[in-house]
């Protein structure tokens, strides 16, 4: 056709209402639903009992729920168990993308949290006393 244009639009890398509602959701279930190293933790990082306020299963960068955020430190803990033994390449490359959103995680062990819950602690408040000063 004479006069016609071609336009190349770029892909999109929004995120569609759909997937938002569906990470929603399993947020909502994760907090529902929290493992038992997860209710722990909770339950000393909760209140801001560090001198910090936490949220719990976060969506974050429309791609990734976090098990808990400090937004005001920009700081995200995640207790890991016994299947990200199996997902280091998986859970490193998460990392860079929050670490590009200006997150900074620290990955707990829920074996420590289970059975060491001060030491568990003890790295999280120090990774939050890190990020304050």
């Amino acid at each position: 056709m004479p006069g016609a244009q071609t336009i190349m639009l770029k892909p999109s890398r929004s995120v569609s209402p759909a997937s938002k509602h569906v990470l929603a959701t399993r947020a909502r279930d994760m907090r529902l639903f929290a493992t038992e190293p997860e209710r722990l933790l909770w339950r000393e990082l909760c209140g801001g009992r560090l001198g910090v306020s936490f949220r719990r299963q976060v969506v974050l960068g429309n791609r990734y729920i976090a098990d808990f955020v400090a937004p005001s430190l920009r700081l995200v803990v995640e207790v890991d168990g016994g299947i990200h033994a199996r997902r280091c390449t998986a859970d490193a490359r998460r990392d860079r993308d929050l670490a590009r959103l200006d997150y900074q995680v620290l990955r707990v062990p829920a074996q420590l949290v289970t059975h060491d819950l001060p030491a568990a602690l003890a790295s999280v408040r120090a990774a939050v006393e890190a990020l304050r000063h």
